[in-house]
């Protein structure tokens, strides 16, 4: 007889450990609310957070106890509706806030949700169901071109909105998962380079040696690849070094100015760069132990725009100083630890279960290192949320739902 839930088994070290975070991001949502000049819509984004955290938490026990094969049986199903989801957006989809024309939610009327949220982590299990299935290694670009347009759909529909944020979560699930699939990390870094060379075409000379570099590395490797693979390679770099321009010129201004302003924030601080020096002050202005909860002088005169969802780690810095901000990134650091701990655990019989710890895995690495790095000033601002810590209501549930699924994985034992 089968049974609909199997038995119940808990990762307690990362259940908890999120369990904190996802508590630690509602109490620092309601501090970002605590400004001067009150605004409804923020001084209130930590009940409905807290709402969302609930509902999450019966999601997670509901999904945590669902068996196995009934995962790997929906993967294709909610891959597909996903992709449905996504391409419906760009047809009825609506911004939010700052970031109005982004196409990104779907309006029910009762509720709106976010479909990329939904598309993650149906591209991880639908990927790792893939890869699972092969009974040979990946040593070939021909082995990768299944996998890559599997993920390259979702991609392509979610820089349509255009959300590049979380595009860049997509391009970690693809590479973590390849890497996990036993992928030579020199051919993923074939596939990767003709991404490098669009950056470095702004540079001639460079681009130049570096076009070299991958020529004398083709060379090296023609025991391993097809002269077809190649060739390839060296003209889909040629490729994005053409489209260079004509991307450039296609970027929006506001899209234009953020790579600007990453590069030198100062070009225009009251503008586009504006965000990340408001952003590097409230972090340097937090030193040791921070200026305390709710108390945060850049944050109450509300010169942080979207603190209490991209710039929410500015709060942290601010308000809890480096003891915050370390604590906060060593539990981040612990729970990505413990999910590849986890993929090691369930080892070579279950290739499923591995691959899709290690998507998540991806997903939530860039996640935690774009959102940190560009309160910072060490990436352009993409508008990308920090994992259980940012306000969004979709967000979080589909995080949480993610840790059930991993959490479901990881204990079933063939």
């Amino acid at each position: 007889m089968i049974r609909l839930f199997d038995r119940w088994t808990l990762d307690a070290p990362l259940v908890v450990s999120i369990m904190g975070l996802s508590l630690f991001g509602i109490a620092m949502i309601y501090s970002a609310g605590q400004v001067h000049v009150p605004n409804p819509v923020t001084a209130e984004a930590w009940v409905r957070q807290s709402v969302w955290f609930v509902i999450a938490l019966v999601a997670f026990t509901v999904m945590s106890r669902i068996p196995l094969r009934w995962i790997e049986w929906a993967a294709v199903p909610s891959y597909v509706v996903s992709v449905v989801l996504l391409a419906l957006t760009l047809v009825i989809g609506e911004g939010r806030g700052t970031a109005a024309g982004v196409k990104s939610w779907i309006n029910l009327g009762f509720i709106s949700f976010q479909p990329a949220e939904i598309a993650k982590l149906a591209t991880v299990l639908a990927l790792a169901q893939l890869l699972s299935q092969r009974s040979s290694a990946l040593t070939s670009l021909r082995d990768l071109v299944a996998p890559s347009a599997l993920v390259a759909l979702p991609l392509v529909l979610v820089l349509r909105q255009p959300d590049l944020g979380t595009a860049m979560a997509f391009g970690g699930i693809l590479f973590a998962m390849l890497y996990w699939a036993a992928t030579p990390v020199w051919l993923l870094l074939l596939v990767a380079s003709p991404v490098f060379g669009l950056f470095l075409s702004a540079y001639p000379l460079v681009w130049s040696v570096y076009i070299v570099g991958v020529v004398g590395f083709l060379v090296l490797m023609r025991y391993r690849l097809f002269l077809f693979e190649s060739v390839m390679v060296v003209l889909a770099n040629f490729g994005t070094a053409t489209i260079a321009r004509p991307l450039w010129n296609s970027l929006a201004e506001y899209q234009r100015n953020r790579i600007l302003v990453f590069l030198d924030p100062e070009v225009d601080p009251r503008g586009a760069g504006y965000q990340v020096i408001q952003s590097k002050v409230a972090v340097g202005s937090g030193g040791f132990e921070g200026q305390g909860f709710t108390l945060g002088s850049q944050k109450r005169l509300d010169f942080l725009p979207e603190q209490h969802t991209d710039f929410i780690f500015s709060v942290v810095g601010e308000e809890l100083g480096f003891i915050g901000t370390a604590v906060a990134i060593l539990t981040f650091s612990y729970v990505l630890v413990r999910l590849v701990r986890m993929a090691e655990d369930a080892g070579s019989e279950q290739p499923f279960a591995g691959l899709v710890l290690l998507g998540i895995f991806g997903a939530w690495l860039v996640h935690i290192f774009v959102n940190i790095g560009m309160t910072i000033g060490v990436v352009p601002i993409t508008g990308i949320p920090l994992p259980f810590v940012s306000y969004g209501g979709t967000f979080l549930f589909m995080s949480w739902v993610a840790v059930a699924v991993a959490v479901r994985v990881a204990n079933e034992r063939p």
